[in-house]
């Protein structure tokens, strides 16, 4: 970690990673934790997900939940929930420490599972093997409850995942923070335009206008994320995408600069819009767009991932102007 000097001459480690990790929380909240599972819930129909629990989770355990106040959905992963949101993956694996690199390795045959739990995507094949992974997983997660002592709490719940979290982060390098960054953006667009999905990849989305014409949006690099209308089979690129996961402000103008070359790779490929997404709390804009004169808009990352704020409302609307959608999801 580095430092910088102060006023006092001390050099104190600089809180550059806690930012970057402040980032991708405010994504986490809305994707893979808890805050996530409690919008997903509303959504599912409790009967099911009752149902299931029955048949994944050993009756001991539900016992010993009962006891605790601890809702059984907000522990045990049931086939309902996930295919309802993907994501959630995720939240069941930091639950009891894994890390993405233990988990998704092919060595535990979770692999396959990776694409929901980082990306929001479902297949049929994973559709159809989730019963057998919230089997498997419901028996590893009732192993913890039956040895938390002296009993698991709604605040196990809440900090154990960030633990896990913390490690993950710390061990990460800036490419890594910076590519969670993206997917993170990458699934805040999916679910904004999810009414008008009509195909679905770990990097694609097939989106039908209302015009009735098909609108392609990918993650990949250079852009990092590309929106790309279709008519007639003659594709027109609309929007080349930037972002830029934050750390400190003395590296920012050389990251946002970074930008700057993808834009004109993208501009030689036909794009006409270009947007950067990165943190802008305390940079001067006029110097902000001098490191990257071909952003067109700029937009406050952590807004944009924490689907709040007024960058937020920015994006989105331009997004769906974009896009040739109706606004939704004003959440």
């Amino acid at each position: 970690m580095s430092s910088s000097a102060n006023s006092t001459g001390l050099r104190i480690p600089t809180s550059a990673r806690q930012i970057a990790f402040h980032q991708l929380l405010v994504a986490a909240w809305k994707t893979y934790l808890i805050d996530a599972l409690h919008e997903t819930l509303g959504h599912v129909d409790p009967a099911a997900v009752k149902a299931e629990l029955t048949i994944h989770v050993s009756a001991d355990v539900l016992r010993l939940l009962a006891a605790t106040g601890v809702r059984d959905e907000h522990v045990f992963p049931v086939p309902s929930v996930l295919r309802h949101s993907p994501t959630l993956v995720g939240y069941y694996r930091i639950l009891p420490g894994a890390s993405q690199k233990s988990f998704y390795s092919p060595a535990t045959g979770l692999s396959r599972f990776r694409g929901m739990g980082v990306r929001g995507s479902l297949n049929a094949a994973q559709g159809a093997a989730l019963p057998e992974f919230c089997t498997a997983m419901c028996q590893e997660l009732a192993e913890l409850v039956r040895q938390i002592v002296p009993a698991m709490t709604p605040r196990d719940l809440s900090e154990l995942p960030l633990l896990t979290l913390g490690a993950q982060l710390q061990g990460a390098n800036n490419k890594i923070i910076g590519r969670e960054a993206t997917d993170g953006v990458f699934l805040t667009i999916a679910e904004m335009v999810q009414p008008y999905v009509e195909e679905r990849t770990s990097t694609t989305l097939l989106v039908r206008n209302a015009s009735g014409r098909a609108v392609h949006i990918a993650l990949a690099s250079d852009p990092d994320i590309s929106i790309v209308e279709e008519s007639d089979g003659v594709r027109r690129n609309k929007v080349a995408i930037e972002i830029k996961g934050g750390m400190d402000k003395s590296n920012a103008f050389n990251r946002v600069g970074e930008a700057k070359k993808s834009h004109r790779q993208a501009q030689n490929a036909g794009f006409r819009d270009f947007w950067t997404l990165s943190s802008k709390a305390g940079l001067n804009y006029a110097k902000l767009q001098a490191s990257s004169p071909t952003t067109r808009s700029w937009f406050e990352i952590s807004h944009v991932l924490g689907r709040d704020g007024a960058d937020w409302q920015e994006f989105r609307s331009r997004l769906a102007g974009e896009i040739g959608i109706p606004l939704v999801n004003a959440g």
